[in-house]
């Protein structure tokens, strides 16, 4: 053979063949067993692809950008209310103190303000995209592909860059560059270059428009007069090649203390939050990261990993429960002079087989399921069918596969010895089926843990939406103000809405009801700890801001016009109240600077304006100036049609505004949107727990299968002797349900112990209730009956006379 070495190789071409031909032959032999197993194989591949897809888009997160891993955002811990909180925003003036003092230590430096929406305007179309205030800078900084000007495109602080997107929905094919727009309706800039657009996985998706920071100090007098102590914007920087991250984050660490004088006694320190972080490890505690997107990538991950074991079980199982129509096969062939490893690579090949019919098959289910998954996810992926990289990973997958179900049956069939098989004296024995059960267990240890999981999920959700917010918001419409002509002109403006007869109360407020985002400090009232570094979220409302919301006044009373020292009033939540030892607050004077003094004149409800998932902050309302109102907040009589309401409405505010369209949000539905995560979750762990009891119980129709016709004769003796359906049910079933039952006995304490560690996430959360465990159980339980029952109540109503003809 060494002679010819063509022959080895011809022999071995030989052997794969025969391999193969024997596998296919097997699969269409036991079509039942196949269907089961390729079906099932298919579903967990199809679950680990769309997964493997998802988690892929998250960990793949601004890596577009060259250099990702030299970007990294400014961000302060500052010591307040007896924690450290951890703030984005930074003050205008961080990014010029940055570049005079550590330039050697960043290669680019920018302040950025947005992304915020803005009318853009050209001809006869009209626009509100978001985009950016930001410096020249960032241009390098993304490495922006620059499809029309240069690097130079925002020298003039009236220019304007554009999105390619951007640009053809302005300009269609025409030549952008040189035209001028308009922002917000007066503002005229130049268009000086257009952008590709970047990835939806990015944190920089959004930006459809770049203008210059010095335009927005220079067209905004407000933004101009803002000092250290307004954090209200983020700043980004670049570091050198190879530099030390660590390092220029402890440089930086004590700027902002040195600057600002008036926040030191917060002691604010400065540290870097690299780019690479910012979407899966976004989340603080105590000026730490704690996590953020990554426990979802994790927790999915997971969930891939194990409805595709699931998957791989049902194969071990329906392979080795077969044994016994196996055993003369490998009798025969070891006999002849077959080596027990030619017979390992048989049964690999039978697994690798049924893999690859698997995989492809399940590239058809991840096709089709791919857009409701996307939906749900809130993605725009899509199967990379046309990148070799992806057919490459489909190799190795379909081998990982094949190797992990064919490991267990190939190793297991292969040590039968031919003597006992050939003498007919083999046996599988009583202990052959332990490691098949052990499987079983594990499968359903498995969909316990998700169906709990599951329910979970939908329980802490529901809990939060139950909690009481402290304001109707059924019925509440908000719309943000944009134009001074509406601040100057507010009580006709609420004259005319009361006077289309759809509206009840109208009221105007620096944020929204449903997202408060001001944070003010220096705040002085009698009692207060001189060591307490304050912190309150504030909101400027005006009069009538109780009537629209429907506040809950526990103590005092509301603003009225009836008096005029309302101007320096204060009302403050409960919270507030607590946070400032005050039993008996309305009368108390509180300072706020030098010069500000206010008297509290009520004390309201707590209500949830920011997130629902968190205690409610100490919040203060004042009357402040028309100039800080940005929100008009507008309830609905009762009995009022929406859609001619809006109507009228909308006819109203365009009188005031002609310039600006009626744009409009919902209380209730703007409140919603804030479970959108954890719904989203939600959705795909249930639907991921579907298919992994799918998967299960087609493991469970194809054992009870092969149990009902390994115990034909057995059934048929019995129904001879008198035995009931019910009795023979009972007999076959009680097996399965056993097992199940262990299963709950494991994966309840595990999914309990999972379920409140990710609860723990969350300070304000639901406890883990006793109907989760009770309705995972019962399903569980009743499912097996469910899939057990058709074969064992089939085998049960089958003839005797056919089963013992035989004997």
């Amino acid at each position: 053979m060494e002679s010819f070495p063509w022959l080895t190789h011809l022999t071995l071409l030989t052997m794969l063949k025969n391999y193969w031909k024997i596998a296919f032959r097997n699969l269409v032999r036991n079509k039942f067993s196949s269907a089961i197993n390729i079906g099932g194989l298919a579903i967990g591949m199809s679950v680990a692809l769309l997964i493997g897809l998802w988690l892929f888009n998250e960990l793949s997160f601004d890596k577009s950008i060259p250099n990702h891993d030299r970007i990294a955002a400014v961000l302060q811990n500052q010591n307040l209310s007896g924690g450290i909180q951890t703030w984005w925003g930074q003050a205008k003036q961080l990014a010029p103190a940055l570049r005079k003092d550590y330039g050697s230590r960043f290669r680019h430096v920018v302040t950025f303000a947005g992304p915020t929406q803005r009318n853009i305007d050209y001809e006869d179309k009209k626009l509100k995209p978001s985009g950016v205030f930001t410096d020249s800078e960032i241009i390098d900084m993304l490495h922006l592909h620059l499809l029309r000007g240069n690097d130079k495109a925002l020298q003039d602080p009236a220019s304007i860059l554009l999105s390619a997107s951007m640009a053809k929905s302005l300009f269609g094919t025409a030549d952008p560059v040189g035209k001028i727009i308009k922002l917000n309706h007066k503002e005229p800039l130049k268009v000086t270059g257009v952008y590709d657009d970047l990835p939806d996985n990015s944190s920089f998706s959004g930006m459809k428009w770049i203008v210059d920071f010095a335009y927005l100090e220079s067209s905004d007098p407000n933004i101009a007069r803002l000092g250290w102590g307004n954090s209200w914007f983020s700043t980004y920087v670049e570091v050198n090649d190879k530099a030390d991250m660590a390092a220029d984050s402890r440089a930086i660490k004590d700027v902002k203390y040195q600057y600002s004088e008036g926040d030191r006694r917060f002691k604010p320190e400065l540290f870097l939050h690299p780019l690479d972080s910012w979407h899966l490890h976004s989340d603080f505690q105590n000026g730490v990261v704690a996590g953020g997107r990554i426990q979802y990538v994790r927790l999915f991950a997971l969930i891939g990993l194990f409805v595709l074991l699931l998957a791989c079980i049902n194969f071990m199982n329906l392979s080795t429960a077969r044994s016994e129509k196996r055993a003369m096969e490998v009798g025969i062939r070891k006999a002849i002079g077959s080596l027990r490893g030619q017979l390992i690579r048989q049964f690999f090949s039978e697994s690798l087989l049924v893999a690859l019919l698997s995989f492809v098959l399940a590239i058809f289910f991840a096709k089709g399921l791919l857009p409701f998954f996307n939906e749900v996810a809130g993605k725009k992926m899509s199967l990379p069918l046309d990148q070799p990289l992806f057919w490459l990973a489909g190799v190795g997958f379909v081998l990982v596969t094949g190797l992990l179900a064919g490991s267990y049956p190939a190793l297991y069939l292969s040590s039968f010895r031919p003597a006992k098989v050939l003498k007919g004296t083999f046996r599988v024995g009583r202990l052959a089926s332990i490691p098949r059960k052990a499987l079983v267990v594990v499968q359903f240890t498995v969909s316990i843990i998700l169906i709990i999981g599951t329910l979970s999920v939908y329980h802490q959700i529901q809990y939060v939406k139950d909690r009481p917010v402290g304001y109707s918001r059924e019925g509440l419409v908000m719309a943000s103000i944009q134009s001074d002509n509406i601040r100057q002109h507010f009580d006709a403006l609420s004259r005319e809405l009361k006077e289309t007869g759809f509206v009840g109360e109208v009221a105007a407020s620096e944020s929204a009801p449903t997202n408060t985002y001001v944070n003010n400090m220096g705040f002085k009232w009698r009692g207060k700890d001189p060591s307490l570094q304050e912190s309150f979220t504030t909101d400027a409302v005006d009069v009538d801001f109780g009537a629209v919301t429907g506040w809950q006044i526990r103590e005092g009373r509301d603003f009225s016009k009836a008096f005029a020292t309302d101007s320096t009033a204060m009302i403050i939540n409960e919270t507030a109240a607590k946070y400032m030892g005050l039993p008996h607050p309305v009368g108390e004077g509180i300072t706020w600077g030098d010069d500000g003094h206010y008297t509290i004149i009520g004390v309201v409800k707590d209500m949830i304006m920011q997130t629902p998932y968190e205690p409610v902050r100490p919040m203060l309302f004042y009357m402040g100036s028309s100039s800080r109102r940005n929100t008009l907040n507008i309830r609905l009589r009762p009995q009022a049609s929406m859609t001619t309401a809006l109507a009228a409405i909308g006819a109203v505010y365009k009188k005031y505004d002609p310039e600006n369209p009626f744009e409009y949000r919902f209380a209730d539905q703007e409140y919603a949107r804030k479970f959108g995560d954890e719904e989203r979750i939600g959705k795909l762990a249930g639907f991921f727990t579907v298919l992994a009891i799918f998967i299960s119980c087609l493991g469970l129709l194809g054992l009870s299968a092969f149990v009902a016709e390994q115990r034909t004769r057995e059934i048929g003796l019995r129904k001879v002797l008198g035995a009931s359906v019910f009795h023979l049910w009972n007999l076959l079933s009680r097996e399965f349900v056993v097992l199940v039952g262990l299963s709950l006995l494991i994966g309840g304490p595990v999914a309990a112990w999972i379920m409140k560690g990710w609860l723990g996430n969350y300070q304000y959360h639901a406890g883990l209730s006793w109907w989760i465990f009770a309705a995972a159980a019962l399903g569980a339980v009743g499912l097996t009956l469910l899939t057990v029952s058709f074969q064992t109540i089939r085998a049960a109503l089958a003839n005797p006379v056919k089963s013992l003809r035989a004997e």
